[in-house]
């Protein structure tokens, strides 16, 4: 499903709205090269799940954009709803670059900035992406931790979502919203996973008025029990990165060398493909291709 030129027909908030009405999450794997895409496919129309692809901006600067168009062939070939999302696009220019590629959404994350420049930038950029049909997520408070391409913020006080910003992200037109919690990008550290669920409750409350959905980031460790508990709070769309790729890497590290390299391409493929299909099992995704 190739990037939509109208927020009524967009593929991301397709996707997610099906999966609000009913009460099941998506995941949005994040990829950083052709074969992982293609896991991430064959794990979709294996379990008829519908799939969010997301890049890093590095994909972007890394190819030239060659990767993003070749997530977009793979989910307009995708006989399941496929979108294509840029996740935490930190950099202004990058998010106006990215609006002429063939993005569904995109994931403004202006949260390194004050709270006042956040909000101010996130509605003008918002903004922007929506006259190019393209959704837009952004992130109130700041997520812990750090990913591939994403500042590291684990020497920054953790600040949680309040009320307050959330009902500002609702109003400067945000069709996503990954609100702090307790979640942490990453690793969880010592402490483990201490998750406010009273804080997601009220934020769900203000969402949900507003057609808003809400996008969870940091799930590392996380047991499927507790995935489907944050999907009853109301998350729909969940990232996931790391424990979805070791089996990737593993293959790779294991078998290179020692196996004609298609052969070990096919079989970390599959890695993907299987620990992928494996989750979308936990989040109720599974046969709900429309």
């Amino acid at each position: 499903m190739m990037a939509s030129s109208s927020l009524e027909d967009n593929t991301t908030l397709r996707i997610l709205r099906a999966a609000d009405k009913g009460n099941y999450g998506v995941l949005a794997a994040v990829g950083y090269n052709l074969e992982q895409i293609l896991g991430f496919v064959r794990a979709a129309e294996r379990k008829r799940s519908p799939l969010i692809i997301q890049l890093f901006p590095w994909a972007i600067a890394h190819s030239d954009g060659v990767l993003v168009h070749a997530a977009a062939q793979a989910a307009r070939q995708a006989s399941v709803p496929v979108a294509v999302h840029l996740d935490h696009c930190q950099d202004e220019a990058m998010v106006r670059r990215a609006c002429e590629l063939p993005f569904d959404s995109v994931m403004v994350d202006m949260s390194h900035h004050s709270k006042e420049d956040n909000l101010r930038k996130t509605r003008e950029l918002v903004a922007y992406c929506h006259e190019r049909g393209k959704a837009a997520e952004a992130e109130p408070g700041r997520i812990e931790g750090g990913e591939d391409g994403v500042s590291d913020t684990l020497d920054l006080e953790g600040l949680m979502t309040t009320m307050e910003e959330a009902r500002g992200f609702v109003d400067a037109g945000v069709d996503l919203l990954a609100p702090a919690f307790g979640n942490v990008h990453g690793e969880y550290g010592p402490r483990g996973i201490v998750l406010d669920f009273e804080r997601l409750k009220q934020v769900h409350e203000i969402t949900s008025a507003s057609n808003v959905l809400i996008a969870l980031h940091g799930v590392t460790g996380f047991s499927e029990e507790l995935l489907r508990q944050l999907i009853e709070a109301g998350v729909r769309k969940i990232n996931v990165n790391k424990d979805i790729l070791m089996g990737y890497y593993a293959v790779l590290e294991q078998r290179i060398n020692k196996a004609p390299f298609t052969q070990v391409v096919d079989e970390a493929i599959e890695q993907v493909a299987e620990a992928l299909a494996r989750q979308m099992d936990a989040v109720g995704s599974s046969g709900k291709a429309y």
